[in-house]
């Protein structure tokens, strides 16, 4: 996990956020999401006010897969401005960029409305799109949920996006002000290694290759990061190349095999072991729960 992963993570869980979410939800009646630059999860996945409808087609591989690709869509889209996509089942969803300074680090995210009212045509057209992918959203309880989604007209829209634009500057302030507290407690030099490792994590990474990367003596190194991270150096480099395989292994055409040379380690059975341990299964078990990219 990055920095600006902690720091949205970190944001997610304060009490200003719980507060606003919840009232948020309460008041407009659409789930409120806080999520970090990349995922790979549903963002509204069991939360509160999700789309019936869309909960309903979460269940369904193919089109949670449609979902994901919508996300990385919106993201791309809302990295300097808030944005909203649409997915093929016409309901939209809107994020807007939370900074730190000029950089985005994350995502204030709502949304799963129509922006017109549900029509028997619009719903056949569902239907259709569902067939497509091999879905039959043709039953009671799919129609029912399509019908009961909430609208939200242009104007509506448009409001409620101002309102998280607002937040999210305030999230912007709290922000700010974690990660020089981050700062102050971890030295400059832990913080380069860090970076080198996240940089170098295919190659082959010793104690004495990065510590010599921020000019600093071993011992000294090593006492350093076990304080500032919480983690020994070999244990740290291990999450890493585990964090990289997880997105690889959305890819379905990469063999377990090759994900494990290509992000540094030299044994499969070094990548397994690794792997059940940080994870608690083995690569194929994770990966057969994942939804298939094509």
């Amino acid at each position: 996990m990055d920095a600006n992963r902690k720091l949205v993570a970190t944001l997610a869980h304060s009490a200003l956020y719980q507060r606003y979410e919840k009232a948020f939800a309460e008041t407009i009646g659409l789930p409120l999401t806080l999520r970090p630059l990349e995922t790979w999860q549903l963002p509204f996945n069991g939360q509160r006010h999700e789309n019936a409808f869309c909960a309903l087609i979460a269940t369904k591989s193919s089109a949670c897969c449609a979902c994901l690709q919508l996300q990385a869509q919106l993201t791309q889209a809302a990295l300097a401005a808030p944005a909203t996509s649409t997915c093929a089942y016409g309901l939209c969803e809107t994020a807007v960029p939370v900074k730190l300074g000029p950089q985005t680090i994350g995502f204030l995210q709502t949304g799963q409305v129509l922006r017109q009212k549900p029509t028997e045509a619009a719903y056949q057209r569902v239907v259709q799109a569902g067939g497509r992918l091999g879905i039959d959203l043709g039953g009671v309880l799919a129609r029912q949920a399509y019908f009961a989604t909430p609208v939200a007209r242009p104007a509506r829209l448009a409001a409620v996006t101002d309102m998280l634009a607002i937040f999210a500057g305030h999230l912007a302030l709290q922000a700010n002000q974690l990660a020089i507290q981050t700062a102050n407690v971890e030295p400059p030099v832990i913080t380069r290694a860090r970076q080198f490792i996240q940089e170098h994590y295919r190659e082959d990474l010793s104690l004495g290759v990065v510590s010599g990367s921020v000019n600093i003596s071993l011992f000294y190194f090593c006492k350093q990061f076990r304080k500032s991270t919480g983690s020994s150096f070999t244990e740290f480099v291990t999450r890493t190349r585990i964090e990289a395989a997880k997105n690889l292994l959305l890819n379905p055409h990469l063999r377990v095999s090759e994900i494990a040379y290509d992000i540094g380690f030299h044994s499969l059975t070094h990548f397994n072991r690794a792997f059940k341990k940080c994870q608690g299964q083995s690569p194929s078990a994770y990966r057969s729960q994942l939804p298939v990219l094509g």
